[in-house]
């Protein structure tokens, strides 16, 4: 009976072409093998990852076999720099796999395993290479159910390798508990830059949480935290910590609950933060009069140059109110101003285009397409004229 690395053909031709591959590695001198850094050309660096990949190939074969699984033929198709398995099933014991292979490739840079139930068994054994394998900055292990225990591991091994830069933990089930680990990590990690965590349940509790290590992050510039569950005082809390932020330019906080006070902190944090760029608040339950609160903000903020505020239940009067602060400020950086998705009124049609006067490379975008009707009716409706009497 055959193995579970050599069910197919093309499985065991693939691993005969590796070990012959990897016995030819073997065979150069310890003197070349060591001269990696020395490499002056782009050809003579991608020849020698092109001769590690066999060698890759054997580790991952191998641990298939050790862990009774059939190996994923669309790893051995990939180069070192990326491993990109999406929707694969792999599971815990899949990740387990993995493990040898990313641990003896000192090259690979991005690591995408979306959707591929790994658990929190599979998180914890990713979390050791990844603790070690200073090679990868861009990980993405969205979608894969590893809840509390998973962004435990995942957390701690990210603040012992600081060469990560984007990590995507996107759908994974995070709530109330993991908020602690993922506020120790935004604390120590210097060389975090991308952070998303949106489509989780983190909770006011968890804005209360995440909001003072915001304010204390030593650099994060983008950070996703959309579709989860912020509102009440953990909104507060959370708007507070973008206000002492010195280093976020980037933030998406749409479809969550900040409702009028979440907005009127927001609108505080604008006074004072002066590096923000982008911000996406649709689908807030931001009111005409959290539309005001936030306005304030806009009054004097001089870096913001993305607002998205649509799927707001604000109407006209609060979409007013905020082009009416953008433009009394002379110091605005703002070119985008999104109203997607709500009704506006000819008012407020006539003050965007006295605004796009003092400011014309604002863009104000709304979901309202007009069409100006003829009084007259249509000839099918008009009522047709008397017949003229019989003479």
């Amino acid at each position: 009976m055959r193995g579970p690395c050599e069910r197919t053909g093309e499985n065991k031709d693939l691993k005969e072409e590796a070990i012959a591959a990897a016995g030819c590695f073997a065979g150069i001198p310890e003197a070349d093998r060591g001269s990696d850094a020395d490499l002056d050309s782009d050809s003579e660096t991608e020849g020698t990852h092109r001769l590690r990949e066999p060698v890759r190939d054997v580790f991952y074969l191998g641990s298939c076999q050790t862990h009774s699984i059939v190996p994923t033929i669309c790893f051995l198709h990939q180069g070192c720099a990326e491993l990109k398995l999406r929707h694969r099933g792999l599971g815990p014991q899949g990740a387990r796999a993995l493990t040898s292979t990313l641990t003896s490739n000192p090259y690979i840079k991005r690591l995408d395993l979306r959707d591929n139930g790994l658990c929190g068994a599979g998180a914890e054994a990713l979390a050791d290479v990844l603790s070690k394998n200073r090679s990868i900055c861009d990980v993405d292990l969205s979608e894969n159910q590893l809840g509390v225990a998973g962004a435990q591991v995942l957390c701690a091994a990210f603040k012992v390798n600081q060469a990560v830069q984007k990590i995507q933990l996107a759908g994974n089930g995070l709530e109330e508990k993991a908020a602690q680990y993922l506020a120790e990590l935004l604390l120590v990690h210097t060389g975090l830059k991308s952070l998303d965590v949106s489509y989780n349940q983190l909770n006011d509790q968890a804005g209360e949480t995440l909001g003072p290590a915001l304010a204390e992050n030593p650099g994060l510039t983008e950070l996703n935290i959309s579709w989860n569950h912020l509102r009440g005082p953990g909104a507060i809390a959370f708007a507070r910590g973008l206000e002492a932020n010195i280093f976020l330019k980037v933030l998406d906080i749409s479809f969550n609950g900040f409702g009028d006070s979440g907005a009127s902190a927001v609108g505080e944090a604008l006074k004072a933060n002066n590096v923000l760029e982008e911000l996406n608040m649709s689908n807030n339950r931001i009111s005409t009069m959290g539309a005001q609160s936030l306005g304030l903000g806009l009054r004097v903020n001089q870096t913001l140059k993305i607002l998205v505020v649509s799927r707001n239940p604000m109407q006209t009067e609060g979409c007013s109110h905020l082009l009416k602060s953008v433009r009394d400020n002379p110091a605005s950086a703002l070119n985008l101003l999104d109203f997607s998705d709500m009704q506006v009124n000819r008012e407020f049609d006539d003050l965007a285009s006295s605004v796009k006067v003092i400011l014309p490379g604002l863009y104000i975008k709304t979901g309202t397409c007009r069409v100006d009707y003829k009084k007259e009716l249509l000839p099918v409706f008009r009522p047709s004229p008397p017949a003229s009497a019989p003479k």
